[in-house]
């Protein structure tokens, strides 16, 4: 026997569906999608991105039930997952589906099934796992964050700043988070850093470094380098943006030594 993947509910990540419109199949075919929680409901409605796997199976006598995992990722970087309990063991052999919020709920669902103890010679159990869908790096805010990568991109004075392939990748854009970084590498023992006391450089000299952290709508995380610093002619503020924090920190570096 074996487990009917051409018929199984879920949607696979590679799906170009909607969170939303998956959301609304699995609550529109589970038969108590009533019971799950209000609060559950207003959570997924702020979703990015979704992932469906199958998690376990079991089949045996003509009867068979599946479980399904169904992860979103949320807006503020959580994610949240329902638990989907397909089987025909109900009148007529028909499949129906249910959905649960709690994995404990989807067990004590599942050990009431009327399903035939487990035999070796009249069953097949099957079991396929997923890799839990990784966590964000930052706790995101929603905001105007395309309009805010546009506007990071347009100050940027270096001539190898990001390209057009950045600016239309962050036009997804749908939450962000700005982050100083410290300290900047060197060789051990170096008297002194940019900006910090001890620094041979001009007086006044300031070096700081941000990492912008964009969430875009497929649940990806990209960030962007900027530098701000005084490190030219006349003195005055300059900012840099660059695609990574080692090639932000070389252009410190290139900056700090060629003030006089």
């Amino acid at each position: 026997m074996s487990v009917p993947y051409e018929t199984a509910p879920y949607e696979p990540s590679e799906s170009p569906d909607s969170p939303e419109e998956h959301l609304a199949r699995l609550l529109g075919r589970a038969l108590n999608s009533f019971e799950l929680p209000d609060e559950t409901i207003r959570r997924l409605d702020c979703a990015l991105a979704y992932d469906g796997s199958l998690h376990s199976a079991h089949h045996s006598a003509g009867l068979h039930r599946e479980t399904y995992r169904h992860t979103w990722l949320l807006a503020d970087g959580s994610a949240l997952t329902l638990w989907e309990l397909v089987h025909n063991t109900g009148p007529g052999s028909e499949p129906q589906a249910e959905v649960y919020d709690d994995e404990e709920e989807l067990r004590a669902a599942t050990a009431r099934l009327p399903l035939p103890p487990e035999t070796p010679d009249f069953e097949l159990p099957v079991l396929v796992r997923l890799s839990p869908v990784p966590g964000p790096r930052h706790v995101y805010t929603p905001d105007d964050s395309a309009d805010h990568a546009r506007r990071l991109l347009r100050r940027a004075e270096n001539l190898d700043r990001p390209g057009t392939d950045t600016a239309a990748l962050l036009a997804q854009a749908s939450a962000h988070r700005i982050t100083q970084a410290f300290g900047r590498p060197g060789p051990a023992g170096r008297a002194g850093r940019p900006g910090h006391p001890g620094h041979p450089g001009r007086a006044g000299l300031s070096f700081s470094l941000y990492e912008h952290a964009f969430l875009l709508r497929d649940g990806r995380e990209v960030s962007l380098w900027e530098v701000e610093h005084t490190a030219t002619p006349d003195g005055r503020h300059m900012c840099e943006v660059y695609v990574s924090e080692e090639a932000a920190r070389e252009a410190m570096e290139r900056r700090a030594a060629q003030v006089p």
